[in-house]
This record gives structure tokens, sequence and C-alpha cells, in this order.
């Protein structure tokens, strides 16, 4: 069946114009065939689907409403903006989503003009929006400007500060706020859609703005009736919160009910200021599978569309996030002092075990990265023994707190980081391409970077056991699947390991791409280390290996710049050793989407980018060296 045959209303829209043509009451089935549609293209390049699930409606009805791109739209992260690109002239190009050279998995102002604020990380859009809503203030501009932010993106500090500062101001910005998790109120119904309308409408505001005049000259009159306004919604609507920070609340409304939110909407659109509209919406909405298990079919790979079944990835080992996991629930056994502490990621880190064997030593503080970081930081200083699991995209957002509330105390936190190094289709947003660089310029931090499994669960251990803070990082998905051991054993700090002699050249291999070196080194006979720590380097063997090669060769999934080779360097140009040295990793570039393999190979860090690259070194910086056996790379 040919697309316009399939879905007849969405093939005639190739943007918001045409959506507009539309008339109320077709809006419904355009819904249901965008659902149908959305779920038909995530089941073959995976995605974000729930999310998306639970937008639809709200999606049509803001680009119906609002004259997009000229009105701005902004989304927090970014999750639930596939029916939006959908609507925005790339549902044709939704088969290359997350893939190479295809569509980003989050809003990206160089894809789409559509795309008004690039995205990924937690409650950045009410910020974004209000700066939006200045510029266009200072333009004297009439266009609008909204943010729709996720309740959960709410548990974020920074989503809270900028809604502190907009409703001190006058510009015209709206917040929705999509309520998927019914965490604020799950009263939605005929009554509450009803208010909403009322509070939205021009009778509403016209006689609140009089009132105000009228009443404003008898100041204990005015407060009377303000409070009791606040008394009679408070009553029925969750608002006081928002009100008390200077915006008009309206809602909560079915997220859902597409004639509710275009008449509210249209009535919104005509108010000024700062407005807050709630708007309660399920994940997963109208896919079975996903309504059951949002958190499955949050980011889920590829799936039938039928029985929801989910694609099974080949693989011969755990992933190191499972292997954290089984190491952390290990580790609480055998000491009672334990605790596990997540920014809103316990299924992505690894802590669903945990926090069902351990509820009362588990903490979810929600998307506040800087918060879980402190309050590490407070359990440590009384004895308690904090982990802390977190993305290293997202540790990013907690720096200032790593420095001065961890590190310069020099506190027993340890930091399990997961998704180092390249990530894959997530794209540039979530890279953990930083960490090793931005973490070993803080003074008291031990860092850990593992190579298989097994080094991995020791070096958390050892982490553990460390008097001061721990940091051990490791990437996304499988290792070379080593056997792992039982027992805990700590390494000694600061020692690597020669795990192939060689001549001429030596490797100095920081953490996962030690496979690849291993057998590009088979092929040129290099020596290869195993350097496991980039802080404290091991000196005594760098020197060793500089005596008694030629060339060094440092490898690491981290940025080049400032990143572990960094760190041989300035230890070599301290000591005045004068060898020709080539840093390897990540490029000083923003690495686009695509698979983590893709990735790797364009950074030359796969076993032939490893082999060329030494090759083209010693050809243009050492000519007198020949490598021992010189293999054509295609």
């Amino acid at each position: 069946m040919s697309e316009k045959n399939e879905f007849p209303l969405l093939s005639q829209i190739q943007d918001p114009a045409d959506l507009r043509q539309l008339s109320l009451s077709e809006l419904d089935s355009l819904s249901e065939e965008l659902r149908c549609y959305l779920i038909e293209s995530v089941s073959q390049t995976g995605g974000h689907l729930s999310a998306g699930l639970g937008t639809v409606e709200l999606t049509i009805a803001l680009h119906y409403i609002y004259n997009t791109p000229e009105d701005r739209l902004v989304w927090d992260v970014g999750h639930q903006s596939y029916p939006h690109k959908i609507l925005t002239g790339r549902r044709q190009l939704m088969p290359s989503l997350r893939q190479k050279d295809g569509l980003c998995g989050f809003p990206n102002r160089n894809e789409s003009v559509y795309d008004t604020f690039g995205v990924g990380h937690s409650s950045t859009s009410i910020s974004a929006a209000l700066g939006m809503a200045i510029a266009a203030k200072q333009e004297q501009s009439e266009r609008r400007v909204i943010a729709v932010i996720g309740d959960g993106a709410l548990t974020a500090g920074m989503a809270f500060e900028a809604l502190n500062h907009a409703g001190d101001l006058d510009a015209n910005l709206l917040v929705v706020l999509n309520d998927n998790d019914m965490s604020i109120s799950p009263n939605v119904g005929g009554l509450s859609n009803h208010l909403a309308r009322v509070l939205s409408g021009k009778l509403y505001s016209t006689m609140r703005e009089g009132s105000k005049k009228v009443l404003g000259v008898m100041p204990s009159v005015w407060e009377l009736a303000r409070r009791a306004e606040e008394h009679m919604k408070g009553m029925v609507i969750p608002g006081t919160l928002f009100e008390e920070l200077g915006f008009n609340y309206i809602g909560p409304i079915d997220g859902h009910d597409t004639e509710t939110l275009v008449k509210t909407l249209e009535n919104v659109k005509q108010l000024k200021g700062p407005q807050f509209l709630h708007v309660v919406t399920r994940k997963g909405k109208g896919y079975e599978p996903a309504e059951n298990n949002p958190c499955t079919y949050h980011g889920v790979g590829r799936f039938d569309p039928d029985s929801g079944d989910l694609e099974q990835k080949p693989g011969t080992g755990p992933t190191y996030t499972k292997v954290f996991s089984d190491w952390l629930c290990d580790m609480a056994e055998l000491d009672p002092r334990l605790v596990g502490i997540t920014p809103a990621m316990r299924e992505g880190s690894g802590l669903v075990a945990f926090s069902e064997q351990y509820p009362t030593r588990y903490f979810d503080v929600g998307i506040a990265e800087q918060h879980a970081v402190t309050l590490a930081a407070g359990m440590a200083c009384d004895g308690v023994k904090p982990v802390v699991a977190i993305y290293s995209t997202f540790l990013q957002r907690a720096y200032d707190q790593l420095v001065h509330d961890v590190a310069l105390q020099n506190l027993p936190v340890l930091f399990a980081i997961d998704r180092a190094g390249v990530v894959g289709p997530d794209g540039p947003t979530h890279a953990g391409s930083f960490d090793l660089s931005y973490l070993r310029t803080i003074p008291n931090m031990l860092i850990m970077a593992p190579t298989d499994e097994n080094e991995c669960r020791q070096m958390l251990y050892t982490g553990f056991q460390h008097d001061g803070p721990a940091a051990v990082r490791y990437p996304r998905g499988q290792g070379p699947n080593a056997e792992i051991q039982k027992n805990m054993q700590a390494l000694l700090l600061g020692k690597g390991k020669i795990c192939r002699q060689g001549q001429k050249i030596a490797l100095l291999v920081f953490g996962s791409p030690l496979t690849d070196a291993l057998a590009a080194a088979d092929s040129i006979n290099a020596t290869v280390a195993n350097m496991r720590f980039i802080k404290p380097l091991d000196e005594a063997l760098i020197m060793e290996l500089a005596h008694s090669h030629d060339v060094l060769v440092t490898i690491e999934d981290n940025a080049i710049m400032g990143g572990a080779g960094s760190a041989v360097n300035e230890y070599l140009a301290s000591q005045q050793v004068l060898i020709p040295v080539l840093n390897m990793g990540l490029p000083d570039i923003f690495m686009e989407q695509a698979s983590r393999e893709e990735l790797l190979a364009d950074a030359s860090l796969s076993k032939d980018g490893i082999i060329r690259a030494i090759d083209n070194f010693v050809t243009n910086h050492t000519p007198d060296i020949r490598l021992d056996k010189h293999i054509t790379v295609a």
C-alpha cells in the first residue's frame, strides 16, 4: 500500500503550513495516522518512542495554532520531538534517524529551521525560550515563544531558575508542562478541561486584569480578592506554585483531547506575559507495549511493530553497565556503608537490581546532577560510602560540585562513569568525549579506565576502597568478553602492565581501545602497554618504554586535547625526554551520530586505523625507522 493510501492526511503535510489547512475535525484522524507512522518508523531504526507517542496531539495542536517557525517552539531534551520532525518536512527522512549522515535523534539547528534550539540535555528549554522571548521584545516583534518541558525535567534546578526569572518579566512566553507521569495531578477530565478554557479565555483574563486596577487602589480588598481567587483555584488545580513564580497557570487539561488543546491554545495565544499550560499525557499512548512498559520503550532498539517484541542484539558477554550493576550489588552485600546515587538514570546506569535489593540505600535524585554530587559529598563527610552512577556527558553538568564539594575536601566518593568515549546513535549531545580531560586537571582525583569486563570490576573495587575521590570510566556496550573474577582485589595505584612485547614502537593504551591496539600491534610487532590509570600515571613504565623504543603512541577514546596522551606528553617534557610521540584519540570536532564502530573507525581507533596512522606518522616524522611488518591497509 502506498503512503498516500495508508496515510491520506499525513502524506499531504510537507510542513506545518499544510497542517493549518486542515479542519479541526480532521486533526483526530491525523493524530491516528501520525501515531501509526511513528511506531512503524521507529520500529525500523530504534530511538525514543514512548515520549513521542504521548505528544502526538500536543505537537499537532502547537503547530496548528502557532505560526512556526516564525513563532519559536523549543523542545526540552527532545525525546518527544519525533512527531515534530515528521510534521516539519522530515517524514521521508525518518528511515535515516540516528544513523550516520541521517536525521539527528534530537532537535538540531543545523537540520531544520523548525528546530529553534539544539537540545539533548534536560531542562534547558525554559531558559532558551525566555532568551528568545526577550529578543522578540527588544525587536518589538509579536512572535510567540513556546517551551515544552516534561515533568521529569522540572526536577532540575535550572528549570526553576528560568521559571523564577521569567515570572519577573513581561515577555510573551508560554511554558507547556507535558505531565506524562501523573506526577503532579491525576484529576484530568471534563471539569478541569472546562476550567482551563475558562482560565485561558478573554473574559476571565479581562476581568482579572480589570479587577487588579479597580481593587488595586484598595490594598486590603485587593489582597482579599487575590487570596480568594488562589484558594478557589488551589482546590481544583495545582497551580499555586507557578502562580507564585509569576505565571498565569492554566490546566491541567487532557493532552490527548485535540479539540480542548486547540481551543485552549487559541485563547492562550491572545494573552500577554508569562503563561503556564499544564497538559497531562500518557507515555506510549496508543501502542499497548509502550503504554504497559514506557521505560523499555523510552529508548528502544528495533522491534516488531505488531507484537512489540524487541530485536535481540548478538553478543557474547555482558555490557559494562551490567558489570557495574553486578559489582554494586556484590559490594553492597559486603559493605553496609555503600549507597547508590543516580540522577534519574536507574535503568540506563544499571541500578535496577540494586534499587530492588537495597531500596533504603538507593537514591534517585531526579534530573539534578549537581545535587547528586553534593549529596554524595555530604554523605561521605559522615561515614557513608557513596557511589554516583552517572553518564559521562551528564557529569559535565556537575563539574563545579565535583571540584568544590568533593575533590577540594578530598572526600571518598566513587564515580561510576558510564557511556565514556563515543556513544553512537545518540550523537554529540551524549558523547562522553571529554571526561578524562576535565577530570585529570582536578587535584586528589584517582582516574581509571578498564580494558575489559574483569578489569572494570576490579577497578570499581579499587576506587571504592580508595580514601578519596575516584572515577572509573567505561564505554557503552559490551567488552571483549573477558572472564570475570568473583573475588575482588584492589589494584596497585598508578601501575600499568605490558600486554605484548614488541620492538621500536610502543603503544600506551588507556581503556577500551586495547583490543584493537593489540590486533594492530600484531601486524607491526609493536609493544603494547595497558596503562590502566590516567591519574596517577605510571611514570616508571612510561620512562621504561621511552628508553627502550623509538616511537611512543598513546591511544584513548577521549578527546586528544587535554586527554591521557597530553598527560604523557607533559610528563615526558618535564623529564626532558625527547622521543617522537603520536597521540591518538577523538578529534577536535563534535562527531555526529553513527554506530559506535563507525565513529571509532572515523577517529582511526579501529585496528586498520591505528596501523594506518602509525605508518603515516613513522613515514613523515621518523623516516629512519621502518615498521617490522609493513601492512597495506584498505
